[in-house]
């Protein structure tokens, strides 16, 4: 057999699963966070034992202040580094498209550094690609393919 970069790879960081939300009201806006001042999607970590997609629903309402999110279906996948004290970890993130209503009030989650959710339009959507992460950015072509 030969050498396998993957796992050689996956064996240099500390393995994360997390879930989130690309959620849209009743007029088609997303709904965005900003967090270190810079503009994100809610997520966060999969609980042990917690279903993926009960993950992302629960942080969506933990980051948002949210409480009536339904989940519709699942959007995509994405991956990215980092490093923690000083430990590599990487990072799988599951997506998935929800929906909710602007009618209830937003509320930034502080303990967890958001300091802004509000609902984008697409427009906006377009100004916060240059100000976010680019493992966000096919998360964001999703939610674009979506509205077309």
């Amino acid at each position: 057999m030969g050498f396998d970069a993957w796992s050689h790879f996956e064996g240099m960081h500390r393995f994360v699963l997390a879930a989130g939300g690309v959620v849209m009201d009743e007029g088609g806006r997303l709904l965005a966070i900003r967090r270190l001042g810079v503009w994100d999607l809610p997520k966060g970590k999969v609980e042990t034992k917690e279903v993926v997609e009960d993950a992302a629903v629960r942080e969506v309402q933990e980051e948002c202040g949210l409480e009536e999110v339904h989940l519709v279906r699942w959007l995509t996948a994405t991956w990215h580094t980092y490093e923690r004290k000083g430990k590599a970890h990487l990072k799988r993130t599951e997506w998935f498209l929800m929906r909710s209503s602007s009618k209830e009030k937003l509320s930034a989650q502080s303990e967890e550094g958001i300091e802004e959710v509000r609902w984008l339009s697409a427009e906006e959507v377009r100004m916060m690609e240059t100000d976010t992460y680019p493992s966000l950015l096919p998360v964001l072509a999703a939610w674009h393919a979506l509205s077309r």
